[in-house]
């Protein structure tokens, strides 16, 4: 079984260099209003980075074997952390794709793709809901 690894290293203040002992690394930090120096994305912020990162991923993994092409993809998710709560607790996400397909096929690849993203799968565990927009737009 693959084992992922991950370091975190503390720098200063709330700023720490995180890799993944392939030589791939990252800063989080926290904003100025919790009193970081903005160095980085916070730890929160890169779990919902993850999550747009593994749709267009497995999404192009899937929709290869659908023999589905296209042009360009983009996966953006906006999550909020509600006052109060601990973490986020839903999110809204919108895949904008320009291909010939209809949106029926790719509606049913995003199905299939958040059926085994991994990073998905772990929102999905921990009770964080979210909603999906599919916008199709002709090749250019």
């Amino acid at each position: 079984m693959p084992v992922m690894k991950a370091r975190s290293i503390w720098i200063g203040k709330y700023r720490s260099v995180l890799d993944n002992f392939r030589g791939h690394s990252v800063v989080v930090d926290l904003p100025p209003a919790k009193n970081g120096e903005d160095t980085g994305a916070t730890a929160l912020e890169l779990a919902v980075m993850a999550l747009a990162g593994c749709v267009t991923t497995i999404f192009k993994i899937v929709a290869e074997k659908r023999k589905l092409d296209y042009k360009n993809l983009n996966v953006v998710v906006e999550a909020e952390q509600p006052e109060g709560e601990k973490t986020i607790t839903n999110f809204k996400a919108a895949l904008e794709i320009e291909t010939d397909a209809k949106k029926e096929d790719v509606e049913r690849v995003l199905r299939f793709t958040l059926d085994i993203c991994p990073v998905g799968l772990i929102f999905d565990k921990a009770g964080v809901k979210g909603d999906w927009e599919v916008k199709v737009k002709a090749p250019t």
